[in-house]
């Protein structure tokens, strides 16, 4: 089985023990492999997220400008100052050298959605062989929705219209056709943050357009580590994206070694729990679809 969203750098600050930004030293990507076979999971896809690489700041540009909100516009500035310390060309050079040295590893990219530089990023990006690539949600306008030192705005904008803002860009990001996966589909519950029942109707909206697009969705089990304890997307979430012959990629959104293939019995189980059968393997952005165990 396969894990399609890793990443070969913790977010800052970095914990004892971790690589410097930019180096990949001698055994490290095999680390990865060989943690995510002893849970049964025999081939990974490497995904570094694109704003955390230096040739990204000219297509992504200073976002944050265009949020109102002072306080939230300088949080993203620094945050994206502090983790732009990596290079695209490096990361996808280690990647493709494990490729070549054998290893069970996949070549692809986390992308951040934005609607006024898409295409700027996908220009970019045509140049890099890679393997797949999936997108995500992590700001709206300059609100950075999954950070904890912003979470507060929750309950200053109502979760109501953080779920409508948040699944409005999600949707944008489904039908635009410029990844192959979305990523933490739901991400916008990390921090227990419900509606008192399921948005169906915001579902619905973003499964329309994944169907529409040929975009598949991952299953993750990075929520069950956070507050949300529970895997993206929600069961009536992933329940839908099956009716409607979504495809699906497994993931765990993995941060080191030990992470990798990290909740996969859950996330097979809640695959299978919505109907699938079957996920997606990519190869150079073709996809063909595999047996689920």
């Amino acid at each position: 089985m396969a894990d399609y969203h890793l990443h070969l750098h913790p977010h800052h600050p970095a914990p004892p023990g971790a690589p410097l930004p930019g180096v990949y030293p001698d055994g490290y990507i095999e680390a990865y492999v060989e943690a995510a076979a002893a849970r049964g999971v025999t081939e990974l896809g490497f995904t570094e997220h694109l704003y955390r690489c230096v040739e990204a700041g000219p297509v992504l540009g200073d976002f944050w400008e265009r949020e109102p909100d002072p306080r939230l516009a300088a949080h993203a500035a620094a945050f994206v100052h502090v983790e732009r310390t990596l290079s695209l060309d490096g990361y996808a050079a280690a990647v493709l050298g494990a490729k070549e040295r054998g290893l069970p590893v996949l070549l692809g990219l986390e992308v951040d959605y934005f609607p006024e530089s898409i295409e700027a990023v996908v220009a970019l990006l045509d140049r890099y062989p890679f393997d797949f690539l999936i997108g995500s949600i992590h700001w709206i306008g300059g609100w950075g929705v999954d950070h904890d030192e912003v979470a507060d705005e929750f309950d200053r904008r109502g979760v109501a219209t953080a779920y409508e803002q948040y699944f409005a860009l999600e949707a944008q990001l489904a039908g635009s056709g410029a990844v192959d996966a979305l990523a933490h589909a739901d991400v916008v519950k990390k921090f227990g943050h419900r509606l008192p029942s399921p948005p169906l109707d915001l579902y619905e909206g973003v499964v329309k357009e994944a169907a529409a697009s040929g975009t598949a969705v991952e299953v993750s089990s990075a929520g069950l580590w956070k507050p949300a304890r529970e895997v993206y997307p929600a069961p009536e979430f992933l329940a839908a994206f099956q009716a409607a012959g979504v495809p699906i990629t497994l993931a765990s959104d993995g941060h080191a070694p030990a992470e990798a293939g990290r909740g996969h019995v859950e996330v097979v189980a809640a695959a299978r729990a919505a109907g699938y059968t079957h996920r997606v393997r990519f190869d150079r952005r073709a996809a063909t679809q595999v047996p689920l165990p």
